[in-house]
């Protein structure tokens, strides 16, 4: 049975043919959007992709909402109130968020969120939850607006996100903080100054605008990692996204599934990227788009 079940498999994919044309036609396929069908269940992998991106996409936007709001915000106050207690608390906070692997800080915020305060017998509202995409049957039914969870979803979705962004954000709030500190010393910064414009004005209009490039494409290639790369994050937290699934089809050796999962992670950090590299010129008016010098 097994001997006929494997030819079976050849022959439906194609496998008995020499490499260039299983590779020509594998690009006929693709080309045509169709991503081929698991080995191991015989599901397209297109439905698998609808299932698990939306999935991957909620994760992704809210590590990124925490990255810019927490990163962006921290690296500013440092910036400027230098060498302040709050500036060298926020420097080693974010050397040691960068030092620590993602799995294990996924474990950690488990136990201290979950885990320890069911154990303590902590009110309902005080616990969060370690896996699941959320409760048994509540479906799409609980997010608002795609990605804004409602009900008990905010549950499932706080500590994955958390631990995702985790060594972004410290790397935005270092990274901001290093471009704020070259801007604040800029002549056109003095120069408003010395026109009596409001601090905040300065800081925000003037300041963050100009310091922000670098950001951007920190927090743009950050979008486009964690949509497939969250591998262990999704796992730790049982979160059935692209990165979950592609893990479990390299230990299931399930070609079809990887190719095709890996090649729209590829898309999707392809097009991020290009959606940066495009937002330079809103930032800085010195980058034209096409004209050339002028």
């Amino acid at each position: 049975m097994a001997a006929i079940r494997v030819e079976q498999v050849n022959e439906r994919y194609g496998l008995d043919d020499p490499l260039p044309v299983q590779f020509v036609n594998y690009w006929k396929r693709t080309i045509q959007w169709d991503l081929g069908e698991s080995y191991l269940t015989g599901r397209s992998v297109n439905d698998i992709l609808k299932d698990k991106a939306k999935n991957s996409i909620r994760l992704g936007i809210w590590a990124i909402i925490i990255e810019i709001i927490v990163g962006i915000s921290v690296g500013v106050y440092s910036a400027i109130r230098r060498y302040s207690l709050i500036d060298k608390a926020s420097t080693v906070t974010t050397a040691v968020a960068s030092a620590i692997p993602v799995f294990v800080l996924g474990y950690i915020l488990q136990y201290a969120f979950a885990v320890y305060p069911n154990k303590q017998g902590w009110p309902d509202w005080m616990r969060l939850r370690t896996s699941n995409i959320g409760p048994p049957g509540s479906g799409d039914g609980t997010w608002f607006l795609f990605f804004i969870p409602t009900g008990e979803q905010w549950r499932y979705l706080l500590l994955p996100a958390i631990t995702l962004d985790s060594v972004s954000t410290a790397l935005a709030a270092r990274m901001t903080r290093g471009s704020m500190l070259e801007v604040l010393n800029a002549d056109f910064m003095r120069t408003a100054r010395a026109k009596g414009l409001d601090e905040r004005h300065i800081v925000t209009r003037h300041g963050l605008r100009n310091a922000m490039l670098p950001v951007v494409t920190l927090i743009g290639i950050d979008f486009g990692t964690t949509i497939g790369a969250a591998v262990l994050t999704e796992t730790v937290f049982s979160w059935p996204g692209l990165g979950s699934t592609i893990a479990s089809a390299v230990s299931d050796r399930d070609l079809p599934v990887i190719l095709g999962l890996t090649l729209v992670v590829v898309l999707v950090y392809s097009i991020v990227n290009l959606l940066v590299d495009v937002s330079y010129a809103w930032f800085d008016p010195r980058v034209r788009l096409g004209g050339g010098a002028k």
